[in-house]
C-alpha cells in the first residue's frame, strides 16, 4: 500500500472515502466530530444518540456524505472510552478500518483515525501498524476466487506542516518494520515443501543482500566440524539438510559489542520418532516462526540503519521419523560437551538452540535473545494473548516486557527457580531433553540456560502467538509475524534512544 502525508483540512480534502476515529461518549467532546457533525446536518448526532453507532472499540459504520463533505463516504470507526485510549487500542481500530475500508472497495482513502488520539506520543506510528498490519494476505497458492480488494493508497492528513513532517518519518520507518513483519509472515505461511533448510538458508541470503547485511550459511560437513551434534541429530530423520544461518548487521562502531537474536527453525515438525498426532500436524509448518521474526528483525533493524550491531542465528532442520532418526534413549553431545539423554525427539527445539546459544558465546553478546515456538505448554498456561519470557537477567527482561506493551506483543514472565532442574534429571546423561508435562515451558527454559554461559540471556516462547486461528483487527488469520516489532522496539528502546 503506497501511504503519503498531506496537510489539508479534512473537511474539504476530496477522497473516495474518509476514515474518522471516535471515542465513545459525546460526539460533542471532539471538535473535529462536531465539525463533521455540522457539516453533515446533524447525522453524526443522530447516529450517537440512537445508538447506532457509539464508538466502541472496533466498530465500524459507513455513511454517504452525499456533497457535504468532499469526501464521497465517511468511515467511522470506534476508539472506544476516550480516558482508556492507548497505543494497542488505536492498532487495533485502524486494523478494523482495514478490514472495512476493503469491503467498500473503493481505490484510495484518506484517514483521521490518528486525531483523536493525537495526545499519543506515537499515535501516528500505531494507526499506520494497524493499518498495514491489516492489510496483509497470503494467497500466493490460490488459482480462484482472487477479487478480494487489497488496500492500494492512503492519505494521512495532517493539521499543519510541522504534523505533516512527523508522518512522513512515521511513514517511512513504519513502512520498513511492517514490511520486515509481511516478510515474516510469508516465511511461516510458506507450506513444508516448499519452506525447507535449503529454501529458508536461500531467503536470508537474498534478504541479507538487498539489506546489506552479511550471510553466511553452514551446511552439515561445516556444523560436523564444529560438533553440533544437538543440531544434526535433530535433522538425521530427514533428506533434508540441515543449516545453519549466520547474520551479521554491523555498523561503523566495530568495538560495540553485538547483541545476538536466536531464532528457532524447524521448517516441519512431525515429533520425529515420538509422532504428533495427526490433527493439526499441518499447523508444524510455524515451527520456524522464531527464525522468521530474527530474519525479519534484521531486516528491519538494518532498513532503519540502527546505530548498533547485531547478529542472528538460524538453526533450520526438518524433524521427521525416517530410518536415521534419533530415537528415545541415544545421548547425544551437543556443541557446548553436556551430553543430553533423549527421551522425546519431539523436544527437538531445544537441542538445536543449545548448540546455537553456545556458538553465540564467540561473540561476547551484550545481550542474547531467543525466540521459539518451543511448547505447547506456553500455549496452555499463556493461549494466544502473551508470549512466555524467562531468563536470567531482569533488566533485559523488564525491557522486553516493556517492548512488548508497546507493541502489543505482549510478554509474561514465567520463573525459573533452580529447582525445576530436577525435572530434567537424567541417570546416564548431564540432563535429559524434556522434563515431562509438568512445568513443560519453564524446563525447556531451564535446559537452555545451560547452554548460555554468563551472557545476559532472554528466551521468548512463541508457541501461543505465532499463528492466529480467527483473525483479529491486524492479524489476519495465520501467521503473525510476532517478535518482528518487539524486537525492533526493543533494540530502539535500548540502544537507540
Amino acid at each position: 500500500m503506497n501511504v503519503t502525508a498531506v496537510a489539508h483540512d479534512p473537511v474539504s480534502f476530496a477522497s473516495p472515502l474518509l476514515v474518522l476515529g471516535c471515542c465513545e461518549g459525546k460526539f460533542a467532546d471532539d471538535a473535529l466530530v462536531a465539525a463533521m457533525n455540522v457539516k453533515l446536518e446533524g447525522i453524526l448526532a443522530s447516529l450517537f444518540e440512537s445508538g447506532e453507532f457509539t464508538g466502541k472499540l472496533n466498530s465500524t459504520m459507513l455513511i454517504h456524505t452525499y456533497g457535504r463533505l468532499a469526501a464521497e463516504r465517511l468511515l467511522l470507526v470506534g476508539l472506544g472510552k476516550r480516558n482508556e485510549l492507548n497505543l494497542e487500542k488505536v492498532r487495533q481500530a485502524a486494523g478494523s478500518a482495514a478490514k472495512a475500508v476493503c469491503s467498500s472497495r473503493v481505490p484510495r482513502f484518506a484517514s483521521l483515525l490518528h486525531r483523536p488520539a493525537s495526545s499519543l506520543p506515537r499515535a501516528i506510528d500505531a494507526s499506520l501498524e494497524g493499518y498495514l498490519l491489516g492489510n496483509y494476505r497470503f494467497d500466493v497458492y490460490k488459482t480462484q476466487n482472487m477479487n478480494e480488494p487489497l488496500l492500494e493508497e492512503m492519505v494521512m492528513l495532517a493539521r499543519d506542516e510541522s504534523e505533516r513532517g512527523v508522518m512522513e518519518k512515521a511513514v517511512s520507518d513504519c513502512m520498513t518494520v511492517c514490511n520486515a513483519v509481511h516478510f515474516a509472515r510469508d516465511l511461516v505461511s510458506q507450506p513444508g515443501n516448499v519452506a525447507t533448510p535449503a529454501y529458508l538458508a536461500n531467503r536470508a541470503i537474498d534478504m541479507a543482500g538487498r539489506c546489506g547485511i552479511t550471510c553466511r550459511v553452514l551446511e552439515r560437513e561445516e556444523m560436523e566440524s564444529l560438533s553440533m551434534e544437538g543440531i544434526l541429530s535433530v535433522a538425521k530423520g530427514s533428506h533434508n539438510s540441515p543449516r545453519f544461518i549466520i547474520l551479521e548487521y554491523m555498523t561503523d562502531v566495530p568495538k560495540k559489542r553485538p547483541v545476538v537474536l536466536v531464532g528457532k527453525g524447524v521448517t516441519f515438525d512431525s515429533g520425529g520418532i515420538s509422532l504428533k498426532p495427526r490433527e493439526g500436524m499441518e499447523r508444524m509448518k510455524d515451527d520456524m516462526a522464531g527464525a522468521a521474526a530474527v530474519m525479519g528483525a534484521m531486516a528491519a533493524a538494518a532498513g532503519l540503519r540502527l546505530p548498533l550491531n547485531i547478529v542472528g542465528l538460524i538453526p533450520v532442520v526438518e524433524n521427521m521419523p525416517g530410518g536415521g532418526a534419533y530415537k528415545p534413549g541415544d545421548v547425544v553431545r551437543t556443541m557446548s560437551g553436556k551430553t543430553v539423554e533423549i527421551v522425546n525427539t519431539d523436544a527437538e527445539g531445544r537441542m538445536i538452540l543449545a548448540d546455537s546459544l553456545h556458538y553465540a558465546q564467540r561473540y561476547r553478546p551484550a545481550a542474547l535473545v531467543d525466540l521459539a515456538t518451543l511448547t505447547g505448554a506456553c500455549l496452555v498456561a499463556l493461549g494466544t494473548i502473551a508470549s512466555g519470557v524467562m531468563g536470567n537477567d531482569s533488566a533485559l527482561i523488564r525491557t522486553l516486557m516493556s517492548a512488548g506493551e508497546s507493541t502489543g506483543e505482549r510478554l509474561w514472565e514465567l520463573p525459573l527457580w533452580d529447582e525445576y532442574g530436577e525435572l530434567l534429571k537424567s541417570d546416564i546423561a548431564d540432563m535429559k531433553n524434556s522434563g515431562g508435562s509438568h512445568a513443560g515451558t519453564i524446563s525447556a527454559a531451564w535446559f537452555l540456560q545451560r547452554h548460555v554461559g554468563k551472557t545476559k540471556w532472554a528466551h521468548i516462547d512463541i508457541a501461543g502467538t505465532a499463528w492466529e486461528e480467527k483473525g483479529r483487527p491486524y492479524n489476519p488469520k495465520g501467521a503473525t509475524g510476532v517478535g518482528v516489532r518487539l524486537l525492533v522496539e526493543y533494540l530502539q528502546k535500548t540502544y537507540c534512544r
